[in-house]
């Protein structure tokens, strides 16, 4: 059993781990401006996205990496929203309105627990998660933002996952809720022990 103090060790270290498989610049702000595995990824298909006109929704619960990604579109010029925690509730509404009729707003940065309620962006038909979360609901809800009422077109879901990290081991804790979670719905409860 952990005791408190080692509890906050514990979760400090995979939160850091965590944080060092999306970019450097999240543990060292002298590496800020380093490009990051996830970006090399990330930034040729936003650009794609943005050069055929359509939209992207982009998300991560670390604040500090919508920063880089916003740094980034910046310097290549590309308009985008920003919705996080910091948002007041006055311009939430405003913003998601202008990214739904703005054609050239092709980006919405999206911290995972500001975007996780009321929100309608059906203007959008691609999904970056750039972190997992360690509830696939969360995820779920995230990528569901698109699949409203009234989105005609396919929506793409990308979730980027650095190999050989803490990351995978989230993916497989998610399977393993999916796999408990489908198992309760449809009453089957043989084989899961608590």
């Amino acid at each position: 059993e952990i005791e408190g103090a080692q509890k906050l060790h514990v979760l400090e270290a995979l939160l850091r781990l965590r944080q060092a498989a999306c970019h450097p610049g999240l543990l060292d702000a002298a590496r800020k401006t380093e490009e990051g595995a996830k970006l090399e990824v990330l930034q040729p298909l936003l650009e794609e996205i943005v050069e055929s006109e359509h939209k992207a929704l982009v998300f991560s619960q670390f604040t500090s990496l919508l920063a880089i990604v916003r740094r980034e579109l910046d310097a290549r010029g590309v308009a985008y929203e920003t919705l996080d925690g910091e948002t007041r509730m006055t311009d939430r509404q405003e913003r998601v309105e202008r990214f739904q009729a703005d054609a050239t707003k092709s980006v919405f940065l999206i911290s995972l627990k500001a975007g996780g309620v009321g929100l309608n962006l059906t203007s959008a038909d691609y999904v970056f998660l750039l972190d997992p979360w360690w509830n696939p609901a969360v995820e779920r809800q995230a990528i569901d933002r698109t699949h409203r009422i009234g989105q005609t077109r396919p929506v793409t879901a990308y979730r980027l996952v650095a190999r050989d990290t803490v990351e995978e081991k989230v993916l497989a804790l998610q399977a393993k809720k999916r796999e408990v979670a489908d198992a309760l719905f449809e009453g089957r409860t043989a084989g899961l022990k608590g």
